[in-house]
């Protein structure tokens, strides 16, 4: 597809969301365009090499994948192997590593002997009997009625404060529904039946989504910018994009927390030995760190001996300009986010439909945004771009075809274009000027294809000559 071209579809982001759309579109025949105003593919996900440890890095963070849908594994499965991969973290505090999420471990360590899994239910049970759960009227109050304080102190009060940089007396109790306990000794952090890692990485897995003759991205672009000039107008779309800067913030800033990195390479060959480790002590600043050789099934044939790499992750409120990681989850945040949400559904009557983690304002786990993505564009954009596309009828040059009538052919196209969406008759001024922006013409250039009759011999002849057909 040229510059010039006109998609079927365009996607706002190359993220998993926006790619899933986009290669589906694809398959199907449809020209997809993708705006991205990153410079590179992936969104969040991205990964890259360090060339100094030989390590394939999350740039923005651990990502994980896993899912209990057999459709969305099979689907991911088309454009990488994953090697095995079972997610395990541990929670440091006061110097001690503790097996993460709680569990029969944990509790042992605590406490100091094992519990039977019905010994350490009764006993869940009794410290967090402190406070009723239907009166706690902060998260302090809804943690300890959940878990007990014992294991809130030391587990949830220091990490929390460092999420929020707010006391947790100070935090709206919805935040957190529940506390997961296990009263087992499985440590993985997930349990869904399919789990792992792209075995050449996400990078990899994303270029070969995007790696279709139907589909084009560009990067650094805007499309906020793009969509004010009047470019792209009646194409159908698809927006990731944080929900509240599509309708220019009019009702407020969706509140958001975001993640600071700080990255150091170490002249040791495992500095943690495991992918994440929680820093669950308030005294310690930072969240967590990450080490990524952990997480990279390449790490023992690429990793330079001697050397690794780890980021440290450091939680706090985003503000504007910031990359957004986590919706915040308030009775106010839910209340402008199903404000938004509303607008967005008036949207999808102009053919604009909104999906992902920004566009959702939600928090998804990547299978959940594949398969979301895969419901959408099932549902309701394959079907909009078939009824749309069944209505055209366009003029299609040959080779042989000469550049001044290849330019009239293109812009009577587009004059059709405007024609169908209008819907309704439009003034020749009207339509001259609403095809000379979208064609990327001055206005008074426009006159010609409307209203010459050479521009109607040129055709005529053309067609004639079989130097241009009607498709």
């Amino acid at each position: 597809m040229t510059k010039t071209d006109r998609p079927d579809l365009l996607v706002v982001g190359a993220g998993l969301f926006g790619l899933t759309i986009a290669d589906h579109a694809a398959q199907r025949g449809h020209r997809v365009l993708v705006l991205e105003r990153r410079s590179h593919i992936g969104g969040n996900c991205y990964d890259e090499l360090n060339e100094e440890t030989g390590i394939t890095k999350h740039v923005f963070g651990s990502h994980l994948f896993h899912t209990p849908n057999e459709k969305v594994w099979d689907y991911l499965n088309r454009f990488t192997d994953f090697a095995p991969y079972e997610h395990r973290v541990f929670a440091n505090s006061g110097g001690q590593a503790y097996s993460f999420p709680m569990n029969l471990s944990l509790i042992a360590q605590v406490y100091g002997r094992y519990y039977s899994p019905e010994e350490a239910k009764a006993l869940i049970a009794s410290e967090a009997s402190e406070i009723d759960t239907d009166s706690a009227s902060n998260l302090e109050e809804k943690a300890i009625s959940l878990i007990g304080r014992k294991l809130y102190e030391q587990f949830v009060r220091g990490y929390t404060q460092k999420q929020w940089n707010t006391d947790p007396k100070e935090l709206d109790a919805e935040i957190i529904t529940r506390l997961p306990v296990r009263y087992d000794f499985d440590n993985r952090y997930f349990t869904d039946r399919y789990q792992g890692q792209p075995a050449q990485g996400y990078t990899a897995m994303f270029e070969r989504m995007a790696d279709h003759p139907n589909i084009e991205i560009r990067y650094g672009v805007d499309y906020i910018s793009e969509r004010d000039r009047g470019l792209y107008e009646g194409v159908p779309t698809v927006y990731t994009g944080p929900l509240d800067e599509y309708f220019g913030y009019e009702l407020g800033r969706l509140p958001w927390r975001t993640v600071d990195f700080e990255d150091e390479v170490l002249d040791v060959d495992d500095f943690q030995g495991t992918a994440v480790m929680n820093y669950n002590d308030a005294d310690v600043p930072f969240t967590r760190i990450l080490e990524h050789q952990h997480y990279d099934p390449q790490a023992a044939q690429n990793k330079v001996s001697g050397k690794t790499i780890i980021s440290r992750e450091y939680s706090r409120f985003a503000e504007p300009g910031d990359e957004v990681y986590y919706p915040i989850n308030s009775d106010s945040s839910r209340e402008l986010a199903a404000a938004y949400k509303a607008k967005a559904r008036d949207e999808e009557a102009k053919g604009v439909f909104f999906g992902g983690r920004l566009g959702n304002y939600a928090y998804l786990d990547m299978w959940m945004a594949v398969n979301s993505a895969i419901h959408l564009y099932e549902q309701s954009i394959d079907p909009l771009i078939r009824e749309r596309s069944s209505k055209r009828r366009r003029l299609t040059a040959s080779e042989r075809t000469d550049d001044r009538t290849r330019e009239l052919i293109r812009l009577i196209n587009v004059l059709m274009e405007v024609l169908e969406e209008a819907g309704e008759p439009l003034r020749r001024d009207e339509a001259r000027r609403r095809t000379a922006r979208r064609a990327g013409v001055s206005t008074s250039g426009m006159g010609f294809v409307i209203t010459s009759a050479q521009a109607e011999g040129l055709v005529k002849d053309s067609l004639r000559s079989g130097l241009v057909s009607i498709a």
